[in-house]
């Protein structure tokens, strides 16, 4: 038994770390500690053991990651050996179109004028026009 419990088996966080889905230990630890982490559909703490096998999925970036765990790796390596520890089965990334940028105005556009605010505030609905009644 070696120094971090048996040797099939690695820290998810580190693990994480290690086949590059994140790209800080401590990105990876906050993310488990958030609940973006589940192995085998079990919600994941950072010291959660991963071994060949299972199944690690990650919510980051507005996407999730679905990766079964092939080879346990405790050290960072480059993205080629990263690929062969892990079989990526998440869906592909939405489409750049498919992300709108909100709030983008033109460069040297300037602050907004008081009817460009109106529109955009009506867009977000953040602000109602009228009061709500009071009740009594």
């Amino acid at each position: 038994m070696g120094p971090m419990g048996d040797e099939g088996s690695v820290r998810v966080d580190l693990w994480i770390w290690s086949v590059r889905l994140l790209k800080t230990r401590s990105m990876a630890t906050a993310a488990c500690r958030a609940g973006h982490v589940r192995v085998n559909d079990e919600r994941a703490k950072p010291s959660t053991a991963v071994r060949p096998g299972d199944v690690v999925r990650l919510r980051h970036d507005g996407r999730e990651r679905i990766v079964v765990v092939q080879k346990v790796i405790r050290k960072r390596v480059g993205a080629p050996a990263a690929a062969e520890c892990l079989i990526d089965k998440s869906p592909p990334p939405p489409p750049r179109e498919a992300l709108i940028p909100v709030g983008r105005r033109e460069r040297g556009a300037g602050r907004p004028t008081k009817r460009e605010r109106r529109e955009l505030e009506r867009l977000l609905d953040r602000y109602r026009t009228y009061k709500e009644p009071r009740r009594r």
